[in-house]
């Protein structure tokens, strides 16, 4: 059976890192390897400067290089850029991560990326944090 695959927004993935909040389930089932992580470039070094802002740039160097080592963290350098967002350019580097890896959902509380909804082609899933909480979380935290 295959491994969910997701791509992360940036603000949910920054807000799993921190220990105190309700979305660190989501860090630690990364890590545990109940799920498989799509990245690209442009959502790494986006990941990065918002880690950096946060936490400071050692946290930083180590969070990332720690998660490029997992096995179920797989990178992507899409060839096509759909720019399907009008709205908000910067986001597509997540619809174009999400094509190119093939992966399951993209989960984002952006209200930019959920407009993607609306287009029929490429079929695009997008999940709100709390659907992804409430479909898998339970799966994933044993």
């Amino acid at each position: 059976m295959n491994k969910l695959r997701v791509v992360l927004d940036t603000n949910v993935f920054l807000v799993s890192l921190a220990p105190h909040y309700k979305y660190h389930w989501l860090y630690q089932s990364l890590i545990q390897g109940k799920y498989e992580l799509a990245v690209s470039n442009e959502i790494l070094i986006e990941y990065q400067e918002q880690i950096a802002l946060r936490y400071g740039l050692q946290r930083t160097d180590t969070t990332l290089d720690f998660l490029l080592m997992l096995p179920n963290i797989h990178l992507f350098n899409p060839s096509y850029l759909w720019q399907l967002i009008e709205s908000d350019k910067d986001d597509n580097k997540f619809i174009d991560c999400f094509l190119a890896s093939q992966s399951d959902y993209i989960v984002s509380n952006d209200r930019h990326i959920h407009q993607i909804k609306t287009i029929d082609f490429p079929p695009i899933q997008v999940l709100r944090y709390e659907e992804f909480e409430q479909r898998y979380q339970s799966d994933f935290v044993s």
